[in-house]
């Protein structure tokens, strides 16, 4: 069968789930047994986000082959099952990058270089990328930003002409926002319509809508809307607000609409989709009475796509713990020695958080000194890992000016050093240790026993690491190095094995934890704390 190719835009306001809209018709088309991909085209001209601000653009999320990517892409590996790569995220950046090198090279053969066709020829053989591999029945592209933004026209051009050259082999699925005006106690179709009316100014005529809304649109207002926008009105569906998102796959099942797809691409399919493992999923998410409560210390809590990756992972390993998640979100800004014990005592256990740069550095210290000493079940990741082992230097080894060369360049116990290959580079794009690792895990560690296996490989996102010349005196005081890589020999994972569960990573687990399949170091991190919680008691 030929590769079908399925374009999700969105209309109105940006945010709307077009991610979640996306991962959910992926799961479905999955669940049926077709081979699915999904990738995002981000209008922005950065090349990726690795320099983005997580104020900006919440969590850069990293794929197995080192590319930093869009944190939609973290959506669609916890919906699929399916690791992504470079291939499945795309920036203007990107396509105009490539288009320049190009020029560059005279591929162009002296041409005037143009958004039309040279920018969009880009765009088309990006998007065909997937395709042309032959693994895939379904390329699922989500196109980023809004429609109407100047930004989007180029990605919004090369999906006019794809439609042209694909036939039924293509489908646009639209998300747009039906509003609820409380004071009129009315819902509002004309947003919907307007953003329908500019995607077919670009020349693009929606196949389905997906019509978010936080309350029941009746019958009669989507014939109404199905009437306006020139669309078939068994293609205008509902996505209702969920209590979670990993039930929107299940909402968009009973609207039929990976059954409109399939029947719009002219794809023959039989009887449901097989959902039952994420079902069950659900199920444990609606049976659990419990409550583990686990502390997120970092500094960006005030946004938290920040650490969207973390907080989904600690859901998915409540839930098959049978408890509801309780996540606080505590300021490293605010945090010291006077608030620690009222801010961080009523929780089951501890996260600290990764991140780059000196700011709310101290709390973090301060948090991993109550947390140590108190017995607290702590785990922390990249720069939190990095926290553990200065706070141990500073009070436990008695090297009071411990610190990373990151945040003091001048440290005399440099604890935490620039990684050798990183000493001539002043790029900031791109540049870290980024994608997935082998590492090797110590016999009988904790990090080893929740794993079930000595070999693993892991994502990683930094440039600074644990000084092995310190290794001896650490190891001589409690700390542990568990987990190095077998070729470079540099450490990945301490642990204090006299505690209850204290461990630290230097990779990022957070990013391979997915609903069918949570991540072991999180599974065993929540069961820390659900005994911890019960020794309360």
């Amino acid at each position: 069968m030929d590769t079908k190719y399925i374009f999700v835009t969105g209309g109105v306001v940006s945010s709307l789930g077009k991610g979640i809209i996306s991962s959910s018709i992926a799961r479905l088309l999955l669940s049926r047994g077709f081979k699915v991909t999904i990738q995002k085209f981000d209008p922005y001209i950065n090349i990726d986000p690795g320099t983005l601000n997580p104020y900006e653009h919440g969590e850069c999320y990293v794929t197995v082959d080192g590319h930093e990517a869009d944190l939609d892409l973290g959506h669609y590996e916890r919906f699929t099952n399916i690791q992504t790569s470079r291939a499945n995220n795309i920036t203007t950046g990107r396509v105009y990058q490539s288009v320049i090198d190009k020029e560059r090279r005279g591929d162009y053969l002296g041409k005037t270089v143009q958004i039309i066709p040279h920018i969009t020829d880009e765009i088309k053989r990006d998007v065909k990328l997937l395709g042309n591999t032959g693994k895939y029945d379904f390329v699922i592209t989500e196109i980023g930003g809004v429609v109407g933004d100047i930004e989007s026209l180029p990605f919004l051009e090369a999906v006019r002409q794809l439609r042209m050259e694909l036939g039924q082999n293509c489908v646009c699925v639209h998300l747009t926002y039906v509003p609820y005006i409380r004071a009129a106690k009315e819902l509002k179709t004309k947003p919907t319509q307007h953003s329908v009316k500019q995607l077919q100014e670009v020349g693009i005529q929606p196949d389905i809508l997906v019509l978010r809304t936080e309350r029941e649109i009746p019958m009669a207002m989507r014939k109404k809307v199905a009437l306006f926008c020139n669309v078939a009105p068994e293609a205008v569906t509902q996505s209702i607000d969920a209590p979670t998102i990993y039930e929107v796959p299940i909402n968009m099942h009973r609207e039929h609409l990976d059954e409109i797809i399939l029947k719009k691409t002219g794809t023959p399919y039989t009887g449901e989709p097989d959902m039952t493992k994420w079902n069950k999923f659900i199920d444990r998410i609606h049976s659990a009475s419990d409550v583990v409560k686990i502390g997120l210390v970092g500094k960006y809590v005030e946004l938290q796509d920040a650490y969207k990756s973390i907080s989904e992972s600690l859901f998915q390993a409540a839930t098959y713990h049978e408890h509801k998640l309780d996540l606080k979100y505590i300021s490293s800004e605010k945090l010291n020695d006077g608030n620690v014990e009222e801010m961080l005592s009523d929780r089951d256990g501890i996260i600290v958080a990764p991140g780059f740069g000196q700011r709310g550095i101290e709390g973090k210290f301060v948090a991993l000194k109550w947390c140590r000493e108190n017995d607290m079940p702590t785990f922390g990741i990249c720069l939190g890992m990095q926290c553990m082992v200065i706070e141990f230097a500073r009070n436990v080894l008695g090297l009071k000016e411990a610190n990373s060369t990151e945040m003091d360049s001048h440290t005399p116990y440099n604890v935490i050093d620039l990684m050798e290959e990183q000493k001539s580079i002043s790029n900031m794009g791109g540049t870290m240790r980024l994608g997935a690792y082998a590492c090797h895990l110590v016999h009988n560690s904790k990090v080893a026993k929740a794993y079930g296996t000595l070999d693993i490989s892991e994502r990683h996102r930094h440039r600074f690491e644990f000084n092995d010349d310190f290794r001896k005196q650490f190891e001589d005081a409690g700390m542990k190095c568990v987990g190095e890589n077998p070729e470079s020999h540099l450490v990945e994972v301490v642990e204090i094995p006299s505690k209850k569960w204290y461990i630290g990573t230097q990779y990022h687990p957070e990013y391979s934890s997915t609903v069918l399949n949570p991540h072991p170091l999180f599974m065993d991190f929540i069961s820390a704390a659900i005994a911890n919680s019960l020794n309360k008691k």
